[in-house]
């Protein structure tokens, strides 16, 4: 006998029946919670009750399960399931729902039971459990073993039926980046990848990813066939995937596992969409983070971000789609350009985008309902919904009648308003069907003669009894007699205690109770068997023939999907010159140029929570073979940050097919917009806030074109004023030299204006800042030429600083401008002098660049003699030797 068979015999052996079914469950999913169902709830038994109990803060029972033995419990009412069951999932749990099969009524014995849905955060398509506005990816990622920086990335939403892979050859770096970007719910792995280089914690961690290890795939044969199965073809070549085997094994573990789900839900996954490197603008997480494009860093919402801005969307497929193009902005220009081609016909056609977006509002999610189709979870309320914006359709059409463009003509006419599902849907289903079929009422009467017959039967039958009740009292006498119902005796008539002698000879004692008896009739229960006959019958052709308007629609899901797809673009359209109208956007000029120039730029979200008019508008010139980089000084709070993101975000837009908010813009194509922008730490990865910013320069310093656009804020802040100061230095001079991408640069360090005498391509900009005593007026006015202030005492003032603070603070700032290092302090300081600067500092901070020896005796004689021990003027001594010697090399 095997092991598992020994252990099935040992759990009959301990187990009751109904408890021998659970232990059954579990060993078919041994790795998730089984909620069982039990009569109007689901149990959750043992170890896992325990866990159960503390993350949903339930109850803890317990009940006996077999030999005397007790075993913990709890459980969750079967109406409110959703409501627990989304908890669950949102803590990375796996659930099983085991559910009753047969009928509790017809059953003999104990009640079939089976698992028939196994629950992730991966495979959800439950409304109730799904954000309506954003995408839910099940992802994979699989790790080329002939090359182990190539990983093959898959990604499926089973709720709406895309389908997308890639491949990757940079690395664990280069993976977690393009998962960043798709922000799975739910990420797939093999054993030990990732492991040692860190990548699967960070994906749970940093991306808040559920990752489940799966086997090994049996290599790319096997991969092969899985998806040529599920698609039914005979090759791969039709989706372009015959070389990119690392994709291939992503694709069929999603479609493995999803298989494993009990339910049919990759039915309506139709196809596969490679994306290929470079047919879209590259974000990576670090610049999806500061740019603020899908989630706010303050608390993760929406509000406060690109998104939250621009989404007016009317549908649930439009408000994914805008995310979609939002983080990722095409790089095609004539693409470009159709897109905003068809905004800005609408922006012109103010009734026509109104009847558009009134057409629009009537449609629900269609590609959700289709999946629930697909999948056979749909009830007659999702068939409702789906009628009713399929009839939506139509009017969608009709006012985009005049459309003018390329773009807005292919949608018109790509609609298509599946008439046949609408149709059947409404000859079948009723306006307004009850929730669950057990309620009955879902079928409209002439749909069906067997169905009509039966409820004439059950009608009949009931008016029959309820005229029995008067016709017995006539022919009793007795006034208090009435005709009940219950589950177990069915039909009865009650006659009270008192008026038992007056009872017919025909009628027949079934019940005694404390006041009353109960009697049945033949007559009685031939009706009886009539009524509930007929209603037992009617809910189970309900049942059928809802089933069967089900699958004629799933027949149709392709279309239904495409003219979801269509319906999801035009939305999208519309949403842009909708907020391009209400915000005063414009059309911006895309081209093929190295150049940005925008005039009256301002930016989308900080505007958006000014009053009207109050934003101070800023021009930005970019171009790789005039003004490079841009190097923007000024003080704290001055909007240096602001004026640096809002030319990001109109790069962003204009590429993503939008409006933009300036006075007019010209976008040369950008391959990538690369960020360093704040400081935050990395405790959960062991980086300290300056690891952080040096691994994100270094990640811009390895990776950006000369397409690409690159945004720094205050580079180098993080160390040493010498040391950030070298480092930030450094940095514009490799981008500048090396790299020649368009660059805007904002620093405190306002020696750096001095590279614009050595570098061509270099430009300073300054924040304009209005001085009054000791009151300053940030202007918010970017301007040509450079800074030679911080003003960060100022600011600190504006803080609330305290007085005493900010005097000392003055003091000490006084000093160290006048000795150039912090060795001579006003008398508070004790700490020998050191020659603190070095040759390369002398000669790349000073913009005259005087002579290094006279430089030096300038530091020699700033030096206090009195506050030098002996040990320390011999150091000295010996430092200045050495310098002295370093010059005379150096000046030959």
């Amino acid at each position: 006998m095997s092991a598992k068979a020994d252990k099935s015999a040992d759990a009959g052996a301990r187990f009751t029946p109904m408890f021998q079914q659970w232990e059954r469950a579990r060993q078919e999913a041994p790795d998730a919670l089984i909620l069982f169902r039990m009569g109007d709830f689901y149990e959750v038994f043992g170890e896992q009750a325990e866990v159960v109990s503390r993350a949903l803060d339930l109850t803890l029972t317990a009940r006996e399960c077999g030999q005397s033995r007790k075993i913990p419990m709890c459980g969750v009412p079967y109406h409110s399931i959703d409501r627990y069951l989304e908890r669950l999932v949102q803590q990375g749990f796996k659930a099983a729902i085991c559910e009753q099969v047969s009928d509790p009524k017809t059953s003999k014995g104990l009640v079939d039971r089976e698992i028939t849905r196994v629950v992730t955060k991966g495979t959800l398509i439950e409304d109730g459990l799904l954000d309506a506005r954003r995408n839910n990816f099940l992802a994979a990622l699989f790790r080329d073993p002939s090359n182990t920086d190539r990983y093959g990335i898959a990604w499926v939403d089973v709720s709406t039926g895309q389908f997308c892979c890639c491949e990757t050859d940079t690395g664990p770096r280069g993976a977690f980046e393009e998962l960043a970007r798709i922000a799975p719910a739910e990420c797939l792995v093999t054993q030990g990848i990732g492991v040692e280089d860190g990548l699967v914690t960070e994906l749970s961690q940093r991306l808040d990813c559920r990752i489940e290890t799966v086997d090994d795939q049996a290599g790319r044969q096997r991969a092969s066939e899985t998806l040529m199965r599920h698609f039914g073809i005979a090759s791969l070549s039709g989706f372009g995937l015959e070389r990119s085997p690392a994709a291939v094994e992503a694709a069929a573990m999603v479609l493995s596992y999803i298989g494993e789900s009990r339910l049919d839900l990759a039915r309506h996954v139709r196809g596969i969409a490679l994306k290929v490197p470079g047919e879209s603008m590259y974000l990576d997480a670090a610049t999806q983070r500061n740019l603020e494009l899908t989630r706010s860093i303050r608390d993760g919402g929406v509000a406060g971000t690109l998104q939250g801005v621009l989404d007016h969307t009317l549908t649930p497929m439009g408000a994914r789609l805008l995310r979609a193009w939002v983080l990722a902005p095409l790089r095609d220009v004539p693409a470009i350009r159709r897109r905003h081609e068809a905004v800005e016909w609408l922006v012109a056609s103010s009734l026509i985008r109104r009847d558009l977006r009134d057409a629009l509002a009537r449609v629900q999610d269609l590609e959700r309902l289709t999946a629930r189709v697909s999948a056979g979870s749909a009830n007659a309320r999702d068939l409702v919904a789906l009628r009713l914006s399929l009839e939506s359709i139509p009017g969608i059409g009709e006012s985009l009648a005049s459309a003018d463009g390329a773009l807005l003509t292919d949608l018109r006419e790509a609609l298509d308003p599946v008439a046949e599902a609408a149709e059947r849907v409404a000859q079948a289903i009723l306006d307004e069907p009850p929730v669950t079929v057990r309620d009955g009422g879902l079928i409209r009467a002439g749909y069906n003669a067997e169905l009509d017959e039966l409820r004439e039967a059950s009608s009949s039958g009931k008016e029959w009894i309820a005229r029995l009740e008067a016709e017995e009292r006539e022919r009793t006498g007795i006034k208090s007699l009435r005709v009940g119902y219950n589950s177990v005796f069915g039909y009865y008539i009650e006659v009270s205690n008192a008026n038992k002698d007056a009872v017919p000879e025909d009628f027949i004692r079934k019940q005694t109770l404390a006041n009353a008896e109960r009697y049945i009739t033949p007559a009685l229960k031939e009706w009886e068997a009539k009524v509930l006959g007929a209603d037992d019958r009617i809910m189970a052709l309900e049942y059928d023939l809802l089933c069967e308007v089900r699958t004629y629609c799933g027949s149709l899901t392709g279309r239904v999907l495409d003219a979801a797809a269509v319906i999801a673009e035009l939305d999208t359209l519309a949403c842009l010159a909708e907020v391009a109208v209400r915000r005063n956007y414009v059309r911006p000029i895309v081209d093929s140029s190295d150049e940005v120039e925008v005039e009256g730029g301002r930016h989308p979200v900080v505007e958006s929570m000014m009053p009207e008019g109050q934003f101070v508008p800023n021009d930005a010139h970019l171009s790789s073979l005039r003004n490079q980089v841009a190097i923007v000084t000024g003080p704290n709070m001055a909007g240096k940050s602001t004026y640096l993101r809002q030319t990001a975000l109109i790069v962003l837009m204009a590429q993503m097919g939008g409006f933009v908010p300036a006075v007019s813009a010209r976008i040369g194509i950008v391959d990538r917009i690369f960020t360093r922008v704040g400081a935050h730490d990395d405790l959960a990865q062991g980086q300290s806030t300056f690891m952080v910013e040096m691994t994100e320069t270094a990640n811009i310093l390895h990776n950006a074109t000369r397409d690409s656009l690159i945004i720094l804020d205050e580079i180098g802040r993080g160390t040493s004023t010498f040391d950030g100061l070298s480092i930030a230095w450094s940095v514009v001079e490799y981008i500048h030299n090396v790299l020649g991408a368009k660059t805007l640069f904002a620093t405190h360090y306002h020696q750096l204006n001095a590279l614009c005498e050595s570098l061509d391509r270099v430009r300073n900009y300054r924040i304009l800042v209005k001085e009054e005593g000791e009151t300053m007026v940030f202007l918010r006015r970017i301007v040509e030429g450079g800074t030679d202030r911080s003003y960060g005492i100022q600011v600190a003032r504006l803080a609330g600083v305290p007085g005493a603070v900010l005097e000392r603070a003055r003091e000490v700032l006084l000093s160290l401008e006048e000795s150039n290092h912090v060795g001579t302090l006003p008398s508070r300081t004790v700490a020998p002098p050191e020659l603190s600067f070095s040759m390369s500092q002398l000669s790349l901070f000073s913009p005259a660049k005087p002579d290094p020896r006279i430089e030096l005796l300038r530091a020699v004689e700033r030096i206090d003699p009195n506050g030098l021990t002996p040990l320390a003027a011999l150091n000295f001594l010996d430092e200045l030797r050495r310098k002295l010697i370093e010059i005379e090399k150096k000046s030959g």
